[in-house]
């Protein structure tokens, strides 16, 4: 830690968890994070790291030029709303976001973050149908807010809480007729599903169960909320993968890089029918920043410059695919699987000490991933669309060193 960092560092002990500052301190080997562009942040120590992680907010990369630009004009003309007047800006990135998903889904809510939408999405699913019961996934995570943190199925977060407000059982994704059996009996009013897991390592659920869960649950009234956050604006390759998949689902959640990874910013959109408790009484739910001015300036720009890079996002897919059979086969003794869609892909490794040993060494490479909340086994990788072929290849690079260190790491520690 450098004498010039040494004030930030005393003042995440002081002022957050010492547990925040013992970790950023040694992900930038006591370096701070003071800018950034593109792929690049820089840090305080003059050092230079390429963002695979970010947690997927960076899917355009940092300071996109198109995003910037529109958040600057809007916070020169009018960077906050009287909540009291219609603001012209929130309505059209309504419009702009439904008519990116085919106005499929035509009614919006903005949230500021992921649990956001996922709280309102279950509230008025439970209003619309007049039922309490909420169906989630295995492996799935939806937030940590009380409501989010029901569906969350990893009991991690819940250590100390007696308990969730809302009633929630989580379903097999193993098995296909799961939804099936529990929406029978007519008391389930949504069924919760990330199409990919992202904080269970990056895991797409099996298309064909999901097709079968949806229609099982339409069949008994059951809405069908896909949760996008992280999956969702191409990231996965598809504006939505639920809707390219054909999924009948009744709303889609999108958030993490939909303000361009400049502003803070979610969504859900959703059928008019789960809308209605809303359409009838707009206070039903609210919050005073939601479709904030800032963030709604960002969402046609950034759509737009996802729509432009959508063909090289999907050729990046497939040089990650290469690169990441490459890193197994040279790391058997490190990686035992690589999954995931596009670019959202998890590096699993052979116990969580070596995904640990890994993200330690990577931590004074130069590179930055995301570890997965709810498997510490995967190191995550989200490597934004902006990447070039020679990024990919300095990933690879700093990859394949830090799993060689791990691999000395395991067979010192098996001798031993």
């Amino acid at each position: 830690m450098t004498t010039a960092t040494t004030p930030v560092f005393d003042l995440l002990r002081r002022h957050f968890s010492p547990k925040l500052a013992l970790s950023g301190g040694f992900a930038g080997r006591g370096a701070v994070e003071v800018a950034a562009e593109g792929c690049r942040v820089t840090l305080s120590d003059g050092r230079t790291a390429l963002d695979f992680g970010s947690y997927a907010v960076t899917l355009l990369g940092h300071r996109h030029p198109a995003v910037t630009a529109a958040v600057r004009a809007q916070l020169d003309a009018m960077p906050t709303a009287t909540r009291s007047l219609a603001n012209p800006v929130a309505a059209e990135a309504a419009a702009a976001l439904s008519g990116y998903l085919g106005d499929a889904l035509p009614k919006v809510y903005f949230g500021l973050n992921g649990a956001d939408v996922v709280e309102v999405a279950v509230k008025l699913a439970r209003l619309a149908t007049g039922r309490g019961r909420v169906l989630a996934v295995r492996g799935g995570f939806h937030g940590k807010s009380l409501g989010a943190l029901a569906l969350t199925h990893s009991p991690l977060y819940r250590t100390g809480l007696l308990g969730c407000a809302v009633d929630v059982l989580h379903v097999d994704p193993d098995d296909p007729h799961a939804v099936g059996r529990e929406v029978a009996g007519g008391e389930v009013a949504a069924l919760v599903l990330e199409p990919v897991q992202g904080e269970n390592g990056a895991l797409p659920l099996p298309t064909e169960t999901l097709r079968q869960w949806c229609e099982d649950a339409a069949r008994h009234g059951t809405l069908v909320i896909a949760d996008e956050i992280q999956c969702g604006l191409r990231r996965c390759g598809e504006r939505s993968v639920a809707l390219a998949d054909r999924l009948p689902v009744d709303a889609v959640l999108l958030g993490k890089p939909l303000g361009g990874g400049v502003v803070p910013l979610s969504a859900l959109l959703c059928t008019e029918r789960m809308y209605h408790p809303l359409a009838a009484d707009p206070f039903l739910h609210s919050a005073t920043f939601g479709g904030h001015p800032l963030s709604c300036a960002a969402v046609p720009a950034a759509l737009a410059a996802v729509e432009q890079l959508a063909d090289h996002g999907r050729e990046l897919s497939v040089q990650l695919d290469t690169v990441l059979d490459r890193l197994r086969a040279r790391h058997p003794d490190v990686v035992q699987a690589v999954r995931g869609r596009g670019l959202l892909r998890g590096i699993d490794c052979v116990s969580p000490y070596a995904a640990g040993a890994t993200l330690v060494e990577l931590a004074g490479t130069g590179l930055l991933v995301s570890p997965c909340l709810s498997r510490p086994t995967t190191v995550r990788l989200l490597p934004p669309l902006i990447s070039t072929a020679a990024d990919l290849a300095e990933a690879a690079a700093l990859l394949d060193a830090a799993l060689t260190t791990t691999g000395r790491t395991l067979r010192g520690t098996t001798a031993g």
